[in-house]
């Protein structure tokens, strides 16, 4: 192995998942849950994710998409799954799926996609190399790989032209 390239790892060795039961405090004056109170949890999800693959502290830098498919209630489970998709030198980008679950069958239904940018703290305080790469190499795995890429570069086209 050359010295500029690291050590590959899996995504099932970073992918994070929780559940969490929507309550009243979690919710609006219809009974759905807050936009807000789920982008909390999924950047906790998209966090430990990229902590477990990057081995260390990350911060999230952006939330590039954030989709809102369905609502969920209270009562409901929402169901959290993160999974680092793409690795670049100090950064990654984590997909979490949200689901809300039907406790008596097991049945999901998607209610939010988000892609957030996570960046690795080393001891000092400033933004580090992360020390692995991503094996990408099953086809779906690559597949978002590459569409991670193109997610980046919009990114930085729309920072160049003060989007």
């Amino acid at each position: 192995m050359s010295t500029d390239q690291r050590p590959l790892k899996k995504v099932e060795e970073s992918k994070s998942e929780t559940m969490r039961v929507v309550m009243h405090a979690d919710a609006n004056a219809q009974g759905r849950i807050f936009g807000g109170r789920l982008m909390e949890w999924i950047d906790m999800v998209g966090g430990i994710a990229a902590i477990r693959h990057c081995g260390g502290p990350v911060t999230t830098a952006c939330v590039d998409k954030l989709n809102f498919l369905a609502p969920a209630y209270v009562g409901d489970v929402v169901v959290m799954q993160g999974r680092v998709t793409y690795v670049g030198n100090t950064s990654c980008e984590v997909r979490v799926e949200s689901h809300v679950e039907n406790v008596k069958t097991g049945e999901r239904h998607l209610i939010n996609t988000a892609y957030l940018t996570e960046v690795l703290i080393g001891e000092d305080g400033h933004i580090k190399r992360i020390p692995y790469d991503i094996d990408h190499s099953d086809p779906e795995l690559d597949r978002e790989w590459h569409a991670a890429q193109n997610r980046k570069e919009l990114r930085a086209a729309r920072r160049e032209s003060g989007i």
